[in-house]
C-alpha cells in the first residue's frame, strides 16, 4: 500500500526513512517521524548530477563544437567557466540557461529545444559566439561583451558598454582563455 501511494503520488520529494515496530509485530514506515518511536531505517539516495567544475567532461562536444563553427576549443571552454562553471543546470539570476547560459528568448533562432542538454547548449551557445565574432569583425573583446550584455549595448557605445560586470565578465573569460590555451 505505501508503495503503490508513492508510485500514484509521482515524483517524491526526497526524504529519510524511519521505522517503528509497533508491540503487535507490525512494522510502520514514515519519512516524517511523529514520536521518539521512529528510528531512522534508510537514506533515500540523492539523484546524481555532474558536478560544477569539471572541465573535461565535456571536451568531446566542446570539439565538435569547435570544429563545426570555427570557435577555438580554449574559448568555449572560458566561456562555460564564466557563465556556469561546467554546471549544466545552471540558471542565472536573470533567466539564463544551462552550461553558457543561454536567454530563453534565444532558444528558438539558436535551434536549442532543452537548454539543459549539454550538447544541445553549448552547439546553441558556441553558434551565437560565432556569430558576436563575426559580427564584431573577429574583435574578441567586443564579442565576449555581446555574449554577456548584448550585440545592442555594444553597438549603442561603439566599444565594449561601461558596465562594470560585462568588463569584469571580459577580464574573466580571457584569463580562463589562457589557462585553457596551455592545457
Amino acid at each position: 500500500m505505501l508503495v503503490a501511494g508513492m508510485l500514484a503520488a509521482g515524483s517524491p520529494a526526497l526524504a529519510d526513512i524511519y521505522r517503528y515496530v509497533d508491540r503487535n509485530g507490525v512494522m510502520h514506515f514514515t519519512n516524517a517521524p511523529t514520536s521518539g518511536k521512529y528510528k531512522f531505517y534508510l537514506r533515500e539516495p540523492r539523484p546524481s548530477r555532474p558536478r560544477p567544475g569539471m572541465p573535461d567532461r565535456y571536451d568531446p562536444i566542446i570539439a565538435e563544437a569547435a570544429q563545426r563553427h570555427g570557435v577555438p576549443h580554449a574559448l568555449i571552454k572560458a566561456v562555460i567557466k564564466a557563465e556556469s562553471d561546467f554546471d549544466p543546470q545552471a540558471v542565472s539570476r536573470r533567466g539564463a540557461l544551462g552550461l553558457m547560459q543561454i536567454m530563453p528568448a534565444n532558444l528558438d533562432i539558436l535551434e536549442v529545444a532543452d537548454p539543459f542538454n549539454p550538447h544541445q547548449n553549448i552547439m546553441g551557445g558556441v553558434r551565437y559566439l560565432r556569430e558576436m565574432l563575426e559580427r564584431f569583425g573577429q574583435d574578441l573583446q567586443l564579442a565576449l561583451a555581446a555574449y554577456n550584455a548584448g550585440p545592442g549595448a555594444v553597438e549603442q557605445y561603439r566599444t565594449i558598454p561601461p558596465f562594470p560586470e560585462t568588463q569584469e565578465y571580459i577580464q574573466r573569460v580571457l584569463r580562463f582563455y589562457r589557462l585553457f590555451q596551455k592545457v
